[in-house]
């Protein structure tokens, strides 16, 4: 009964339905906020490596954190990732870079050993897929990108675009 009503209105007032077909409104969509959480997985990855406080529940607190926040960002990559694959790839993007399936799919692993170790190399791996994504996705809008170190730890090569 409700929609009947709502629709009658519509009608009435001659307004338009409305259609969406993603999470987020059209043309919003970045790389960075993967890229960032993938930087942090790095970089709690060092600091657990380095956590050489004498104090042991200090010690143990720090590494709590760090552990936590690897996880949270190894989380927060595969969303980020999942969400452009997912909402902003479509049939010309895919025909034009058809990496970005198996890419996607390297990610999502990596990410997920990422969270289970204590690897450097592992971590070091996933930035660069994620990099390698930034530019797909970057190549896609016709952006040129340029790689640079990021200015605060890890200080690690980073795929940027060029505006």
């Amino acid at each position: 009964m409700m929609y009947k009503l709502i629709s009658a209105l519509d009608r009435r007032f001659g307004i338009e339905p409305a259609a969406a077909h993603c999470d987020i409104p059209c043309a919003i969509y970045d790389p960075c906020a993967a890229q960032v959480a993938a930087l942090t997985v790095l970089r709690m990855v060092d600091l657990i490596e380095g956590n050489a406080d004498s104090d042991e529940t200090a010690r143990l607190n720090s590494m709590a954190r760090y552990i936590a926040s690897k996880e949270e960002h190894g989380v927060r990559v595969k969303e980020e990732i999942r969400v452009i694959w997912g909402d902003y790839f479509k049939q010309p993007q895919l025909e034009k870079f058809p990496e970005i399936h198996e890419l996607t799919h390297e990610i999502m692993l990596l990410a997920s050993k990422s969270k289970q170790h204590v690897n450097r190399d592992l971590a070091l791996q996933l930035i660069d897929r994620v990099n390698r994504f930034a530019e797909i996705f970057w190549a896609s809008k016709n952006v040129a990108t340029k790689r640079a170190v990021c200015p605060y730890p890890p200080e690690v090569e980073m795929v940027y675009p060029d505006l």
